[in-house]
């Protein structure tokens, strides 16, 4: 039995699920960031992040690591193209959703929008929507003409939906109006069955924590690179040096 520490809340486990439904492969979903999860994730994973995947003696950290370990061992369903220019566009994408995007969305996030009471810097969220107009535009024509993004569902859409998703939670999603392929895509990819079981999680988890007076933002955010890294690059170290400063910054374990 494959067993996936995950979280409903984050980006990458949920990609990784969407990976395991769409092969239609049993498995065992544990919240690894809960309370109750916590000890066991720690055990697998001392860095205490998910996701993590442990399939018999295999345990395997990382998303796009758990993603290429069940395509090679899993291979019915695929989610990488056969075509190799497509595969090579479809793991470009899954790296933009996991890096960039992925900046963006949590710095928006943490920084105070996603948050109740938060202290976002000066023009965060006007930085976060000009680099997701960027991305959008490059969506567009890339869905010219096409349903999905390298000819056929691969791991470009699996990787992207749940960020997508995120950046309409926080306000910096894209315009229909000027993005009509984008959205016709989206909806696309909304009506799959494990699209729509994705968001009907996330849905619950986020139902959950407001019956329990909402989300909270944790006294100390985790920051790895490439979230670190958008935010110096886009001029907003001062803020980040003050939440040091304040104790408000967690780094991963080694």
């Amino acid at each position: 039995m494959i067993t996936l520490y995950d979280n409903a809340f984050s980006p990458f486990a949920r990609k990784v699920r969407l990976v395991l439904e769409h092969k239609q492969l049993a498995f065992e979903a544990i919240d690894g960031l809960a309370a109750a999860g916590h000890a066991r994730l720690a055990e697998v994973n001392p860095r205490i992040e998910v996701p993590v995947l442990v399939d018999a003696e295999t345990t395997v950290v990382n998303s796009p690591h758990i993603v290429a370990y069940l395509e090679h061992r899993y291979p019915a369903r695929p989610i990488y193209p056969a075509d190799p220019a497509e595969r090579a566009a479809a793991l470009r994408w899954e790296r933009l959703a996991d890096t960039l995007i992925d900046a963006i969305t949590h710095d928006a996030s943490n920084g105070g929008f996603g948050f109740p009471g938060g202290s976002m810097p000066r023009g965060l969220l006007d930085a976060a929507r000009e680099d997701m107009a960027v991305i959008y535009a490059d969506l567009e024509r890339a869905l010219r003409s096409r349903d999905f993004l390298c000819g056929e569902l691969s791991i470009a859409e699996l990787a992207l939906f749940p960020q997508l998703t995120a950046t309409r939670f926080l306000d910096i999603g894209f315009d229909g109006s000027t993005h009509p392929r984008l959205l016709a895509w989206y909806k696309r990819l909304r009506a799959l069955d494990v699209c729509r079981a994705d968001l009907e999680r996330t849905q619950a988890f986020l139902a959950a924590a407001q019956s329990e007076g909402g989300l909270h933002r944790p006294p100390r955010i985790v920051w790895r690179g490439d979230r670190i890294e958008w935010l110096l690059a886009r001029g907003f170290h001062e803020w980040f040096f003050e939440e040091i400063r304040q104790g408000r910054v967690a780094w991963p374990r080694c």
